[in-house]
């Protein structure tokens, strides 16, 4: 786990031990401290982190619009992703009862375990650290989320590219797992029969736009396309998807 953050605790991982166990094993484990207290000093920090962002990257922007572009991104939904893609629920200790019932994919228990490893981190090493380990986490969504109304909606950039590169739409599919509770979903996007994207969230479209925001990536930020396509005509596409968000 603290390999995926690009930080080692001072601490012998006490503090990142304590941020992953969940109230329900500390109960079966004797009462040991839980992560509680520890989340709620890391949502402080998560919150200020983001707001100073935002305020010093967009120096225009209104206050209004700062606090939504804040909420966008510090919300259960937002740090449950995350979580999924730190690959948190794994490590998670969790008591069997909560285990059993899926503990490891509920977006309040992973959202609260990444507020929770984000206190740690902050009183491991202080806000500086700590602030890189947010941004890190949380930038590209902060810049999705103040580019405005459209700017999350891959699906619909992605589709723009495909049609203007093959002249066909790019095809999708998805499959789910789990229990009814706790499904996850899971989806490949396919452009002209090849896989260009996998992602997965808590719904169909939410796994949909996760794998169109991989294969956006591979096509138009940096892929193995990029190169084959006139510069002129690839910044003229680029425009038109942006235009269009």
């Amino acid at each position: 786990m603290a390999r995926r953050l690009d930080w080692e605790f001072d601490d012998d991982d006490a503090l990142l031990v304590q941020a992953l166990s969940h109230r329900s094993w500390c109960a079966e484990a004797g009462g040991i401290p839980s992560n509680e207290r520890l989340e709620f000093l890391g949502d402080a920090v998560l919150g200020l982190v983001v707001a100073e962002h935002c305020y010093r990257a967009y120096p225009e922007m209104p206050e209004g619009a700062l606090a939504k572009v804040r909420a966008a991104v510090v919300n259960t939904t937002v740090l449950a992703e995350v979580a999924a893609g730190l690959d948190l629920g794994a490590a998670l200790l969790l008591g069997r009862g909560e285990d059993v019932s899926g503990g490891r994919s509920k977006a309040s228990i992973l959202a609260n375990a990444v507020e929770a490893v984000i206190g740690a981190v902050y009183l491991d090493a202080g806000w500086e650290v700590a602030s890189r380990v947010v941004l890190d986490i949380l930038d590209d969504r902060i810049a999705l989320a103040a580019a405005g109304p459209g700017a999350e909606d891959f699906k619909t950039r992605l589709q723009e590219v495909v049609l203007h590169r093959i002249g066909e739409l790019p095809r999708y599919e998805v499959e789910g797992t789990g229990p009814d509770h706790a499904r996850r979903y899971r989806a490949r996007v396919l452009v002209a029969g090849t896989e260009r994207g996998v992602g997965e969230g808590r719904s169909k479209k939410d796994a949909e736009q996760a794998a169109a925001r991989v294969a956006w990536g591979v096509l138009v930020d940096g892929g193995p396309e990029k190169g084959t396509e006139d510069p002129a005509d690839m910044a003229q596409v680029e425009r038109k998807v942006r235009d269009s968000a």
